[in-house]
């Protein structure tokens, strides 16, 4: 039977008594219905896991004891932050679900030429927040134990000069003269994993200004396969391929 993993956003220790979340604690004993005894597994995102089990299911919460701590990490080889231009509706919450299964190590949200969702400054951090907490659920199904981070919605050309410790810039291009594994053969894989970024354009591709403005800045333009790949497609489809290709699919 799988046990219940919880995101618990302070520093955990064995032995100690919480309460946990409210968003947990309502899923806990309303959904899930446990009780008393049952076993649950915590994190923090320092570093493991940590045994636990419910103390008591109280109308102000769920307490639970901490357990031993558990040195589990299912983290990839790889270091990959990846750009996403922003994406309608539901898309968005996709792609940060789907790339926190798939590994990635932070996501920074991109406002571009042709993007059709345009966010000011408190309804971004409000997005920004919904996407992290997107991410802790991602987290808790998938079995990671470290939550990528969610940063704050940046313009491309602020964008496309970070991460400063991504040592690979792949630009996704559908019409680029190489493929993704073409690059990534080129580039090699350092001892002990490697650092991309990977930057994926909206709905509409991104403008000509703005490819050539990612290359001068050091991108290196790629393709995966024959086909045109929706915005919330191609970042998933590029994950797995360089998983595959550099990181512990093939282990």
């Amino acid at each position: 039977m799988r046990v219940t993993r919880c995101f618990i956003d302070t520093p955990l220790s064995t032995g100690a008594t919480l309460v946990l979340p409210a968003t947990a604690s309502a899923h806990v004993a309303r959904v899930l219905r446990l009780r008393a005894g049952a076993a649950l597994t915590l994190f923090d995102g320092r570093g493991g896991e940590f045994e636990a089990s419910i103390h008591a299911v109280e109308r102000s919460g769920v307490s639970v004891l901490v357990g031993a701590h558990v040195p589990t990490e299912r983290e990839s080889p790889l270091m990959v932050t990846l750009l996403q231009c922003l994406a309608r509706g539901e898309r968005m919450d996709f792609i940060v679900q789907k790339a926190t299964e798939l590994g990635v190590t932070q996501i920074i949200p991109v406002h571009s030429e042709h993007g059709v969702v345009r966010l000011a400054d408190a309804a971004a951090e409000r997005r920004r927040a919904h996407w992290q907490s997107v991410a802790i659920g991602a987290c808790e199904q998938s079995g990671r134990n470290r939550v990528p981070m969610v940063l704050p919605v940046q313009a491309l050309s602020e964008a496309c000069a970070a991460p400063p410790g991504a040592a690979h810039r792949l630009l996704l291009e559908p019409e680029a003269p190489r493929s993704l594994a073409a690059v990534v053969a080129e580039a090699g894989t350092a001892a002990g994993g490697a650092a991309y970024a990977l930057l994926v354009g909206p709905e509409g591709g991104l403008s000509e200004a703005e490819s050539a403005l990612a290359r001068r800045a050091g991108w290196s333009a790629c393709r995966l396969g024959p086909r045109v790949l929706r915005t919330e497609t191609a970042p998933l489809a590029a994950l797995a391929a360089l998983q595959m290709l550099a990181g512990d699919f093939a282990a």
